[in-house]
C-alpha cells in the first residue's frame, strides 16, 4: 500500500491513461478524486473503484476554465481536506499540420493541454506545500520524437516538460516534487481515438505497434505502474525529469521485418 492515506486528484480520470492511474491509487491506498470533463465516465471509474473496496469520489472539471479548476479544489479539499498528489493527465489532440490547423482548434489544444496543467497546478500547490506532495504531468514521447500531421499537440506537450522543469525548480524546496510522464502508443484514450478514426483500426493499432522496439503498443496499467512509483516514496531523489515510457518508440527506427 504506497499510498495509503493519500489524497490524489486526477484530470481526465474518466478513461484511457488517467482511468487506469486512478484504479492503481486506489489499489495502493489512496483517497482518489476522478476529475473529468465527462460526469458519466467519472462516475463509472468510481463505481469501478468502489467496487473494490476503493476510496474515490468524482467530480466535473473543465481544466480550461480556471472557476472549474477552482470549484474542483474546493470541493476535494470539502471532501478530504488535504492533498497529497495531483496528476494532470487531461489532454486533447488535433492530429493537423500547422497550416491545417483553426486558429480555435490551436488555442483549445493548447488551453486544455498546457493552460489546464497550469491552472490546476497554480490551485493545488498552495495545499501540495502542506503535504510536501507530487505533481504528476502526462506528457507523451511526442516531446521529443515527433509524428506528422501533429502540430500543435507535439508543441503542447514539449511545453508540458519546459513547464514541469521550471515548477520543479520553483518548489523543490519547499517540499513539492514534480515529475512528466511522457509515454508512447498506449492502448487507451487519445491512441485508441487515432485506431478508430482509421479505416482499419485493428490494423492501424498492430502497424502502430511495430514502430517500438518490443514490437507493440503499451497498456495503460504498465503507465499506472509508474505513476505509481512516482507519487509514492520510492521516487524521493526524483524531480524535473521527463521519465520515457514507450516500449523503445523513441530509441530509434525498428529492424526492417523480414
Amino acid at each position: 500500500m504506497k499510498l495509503r492515506e493519500c489524497v490524489a486528484v486526477i484530470t481526465g480520470a474518466g478513461g484511457g491513461i488517467g482511468k487506469s492511474i486512478a484504479i492503481a491509487f486506489a489499489a495502493e491506498g489512496a483517497h482518489v478524486v476522478v476529475a473529468d470533463l465527462d460526469s458519466a465516465a467519472a462516475e463509472q471509474t468510481t463505481k469501478e473503484i468502489q467496487e473494490k473496496n476503493g476510496q474515490a469520489i468524482s467530480l466535473h472539471v473543465d481544466v480550461s476554465d480556471p472557476d472549474s479548476v477552482e470549484k474542483l479544489t474546493k470541493s476535494a479539499l470539502s471532501r478530504f481536506g488535504r492533498i497529497h498528489i495531483l496528476v494532470n493527465n487531461a489532454a486533447i489532440q488535433v492530429s493537423k499540420t500547422v497550416t491545417d490547423t483553426t486558429v480555435e482548434e490551436w488555442n483549445r489544444q493548447m488551453a486544455v493541454n498546457v493552460g489546464g496543467v497550469f491552472l490546476c497546478s497554480r490551485s493545488f500547490l498552495p495545499h501540495l506545500r502542506q503535504t510536501r506532495g507530487v505533481i504528476i504531468n502526462l506528457s507523451s514521447v511526442n516531446a521529443f520524437f515527433v509524428e506528422p500531421a501533429c502540430a500543435g499537440y507535439c508543441a503542447t506537450k514539449a511545453a508540458i516538460i519546459g513547464l514541469t522543469k521550471a515548477m520543479a525548480i520553483d518548489h523543490g524546496r519547499e517540499g513539492v516534487r514534480v515529475h512528466a510522464i511522457c509515454p508512447g502508443y498506449i492502448d487507451a484514450g487519445l491512441a485508441e481515438s487515432y485506431f478508430q478514426s482509421q479505416p482499419d483500426p485493428a490494423r492501424a493499432r498492430a502497424d502502430s505497434g511495430k514502430l517500438h522496439a518490443l514490437g507493440r503498443i503499451g497498456r495503460p496499467d504498465e503507465v499506472a505502474r509508474l505513476a505509481v512509483f512516482l507519487a509514492s516514496e520510492e521516487s524521493s531523489f526524483m524531480t524535473g525529469s521527463p521519465i520515457i515510457v514507450d516500449g523503445g518508440f523513441s530509441a530509434g527506427l525498428p529492424p526492417r521485418e523480414e
